[in-house]
């Protein structure tokens, strides 16, 4: 086996919140040789899969549980060539976080410190912003179908505790590892269910199920409803910083850093699953409920368990268990990252912001038990807040969503520039950053991003 040997800048220290304790001792830093390998390591692939896969996790949720299926519901097969287009405009922008991690040893959060403190400013503003409102929107999602599905009635601030104390522990206990470990089984059963479930109804599909959209036969898709396909699919451009978090976490909790080619194959995975599960729930939806004269809910939890009902109706009570599995594994691997990513997020914001210094590229130990502790209380807070909703302004969640998705929109194209900013650096080893077709491509997408979001935004107003 040929190996070649790549020389990268200094050595970088990491914070236990962006590596894989949260502020614990739970193993030393990890080698810093990189290889380019010619041949794949299976035992190394063993040890760096999973920010790829915890990336998937994060964005399979209501993008995919609700807005492909109902896709799917309202038009049939119309709207695949725009989720197909969705996930080609905005790989670019995902795959920039773990290529800069892989490549540098920071996350993309370091990098937009290097554009200036005001990169970090903003991102940490936008994530301040939508945080409680998108995990409160999860969470919520959650605990509705977990309710359903368990028969019992409890108060939504009750059954979105259970969910939330759940996940802390689960985060508490085992910490990173944990979270990898546990997303790696959730993300095994949901695609098994989710793909077995859409090839069963395989066989109820119709010409009239491939009408091109917009043409005559889709007129009941909205242009609204497509921007805000295509705004969430698969996720807002925002949780790239967190794939860059996790890969330096998945780094620490292994001892074994993993390679550019390692980084970007994990990764890679996690997108292409992304992309079929995102199918398989379309499929779900023009196979099983567009040929219905069923009126759906707006409410996703209503919508969801209408899609639950409507299979077993289809397929026999014996096919409930499959679909239920598919629907409830989707939002729970949600709900996780969710609590995960955000205070991960918040905490290397926050202590890039107080003492990172670009010039020296190292951490005090002390700022690494700071970041522990910002990442713990941002995620007490959070969770004691996301219960407040619940009890005092379920009703306004609604809302509070239609916020986060103007935010996400008018932000992509923002992040999606910083993101490309990062990984064109000085700092940035040459032979690592992305070649002239992507980079190419990444300023076609933050065109067609902008021009996106400014439709969204003209079509609110225009209301």
């Amino acid at each position: 086996m040929r190996v070649r040997l790549l020389h990268y800048p200094p050595n970088r220290t990491h914070s236990p919140a962006t590596g894989g304790g949260h502020g614990c001792a739970e193993s030393s830093p990890p080698e810093r040789k990189r290889m380019t390998l010619s041949a794949p390591n299976l035992v190394r692939l063993r040890s760096t899969l999973g920010p790829g896969l915890l990336w998937a996790a994060a964005a399979i949720g209501v993008s995919h549980l609700v807005q492909s299926t109902r896709a799917g519901a309202d038009g049939g097969f119309a709207l695949v060539w725009v989720v197909l287009v969705a996930l080609a405009v905005k790989y670019p922008f995902f795959e920039f976080g773990p290529r800069y991690a892989a490549a540098t040893g920071e996350s993309l959060v370091e990098g937009y410190r290097r554009l200036g403190r005001w990169g970090v400013w903003l991102y940490l503003l936008i994530t301040l912003s939508t945080a409680l409102i998108v995990q409160s929107a999860v969470v919520l999602f959650t605990s509705f179908l977990l309710a359903a599905v368990l028969g019992v009635e409890w108060p939504m601030a009750v059954a979105g505790g259970v969910v939330l104390t759940g996940c802390g522990l689960l985060l508490l206990i085992g910490r990173f590892r944990a979270l990898d470990r546990t997303i790696k089984v959730v993300l095994a059963a949901l695609a098994l269910c989710t793909i077995f479930a859409a090839a069963l109804t395989l066989p109820r599909m119709g010409e009239a199920t491939f009408t091109p959209w917009p043409l005559e036969g889709s007129a009941a898709i909205g242009w609204i409803f497509v921007l805000a396909l295509v705004g969430w699919m698969p996720s807002a451009i925002d949780i790239s910083v967190w794939s860059s978090l996790w890969t330096l976490a998945r780094n620490r909790s292994s001892r074994v850093t993993a390679t550019l080619r390692e980084a970007l194959f994990d990764f890679r995975l996690g997108y292409l699953g992304t992309g079929v599960i995102a199918l398989a729930f379309l499929t779900l939806g023009a196979t099983v409920m567009y040929t219905t004269e069923m009126r759906f809910s707006p409410e996703g939890g209503v919508f969801s368990l209408q899609l639950v009902d409507l299979y077993a109706a289809t397929l026999g009570g014996w096919s409930r268990p499959v679909i239920l599995i598919a629907v409830l594994t989707t939002m729970f691997s949600t709900s996780l990252t969710v609590m995960d990513g955000f205070p991960r997020a918040i905490a290397r914001s926050v202590q890039v912001l107080r003492e990172w210094d670009p010039e020296s590229r190292e951490d005090t130990g002390a700022g690494h038990e700071e970041a522990g502790r910002i990442y713990w209380v941002a995620l007490v807070i959070l969770a004691a807040l996301t219960v407040v909703v619940f009890a005092r302004f379920a009703g306004t969640v609604t809302t509070m969503v239609d916020f986060a998705t103007l935010v996400a929109f008018v932000t992509a194209p923002v992040l999606g520039y910083l993101n490309l900013r990062a990984v064109t650096l000085p700092s940035m080893p040459e032979e690592a950053r992305p070649g002239p077709f992507l980079r190419g491509f990444a300023w076609v997408g933050l065109g067609l991003m902008s021009l996106i979001a400014a439709i969204f935004v003209g079509s609110l107003l225009m209301r």
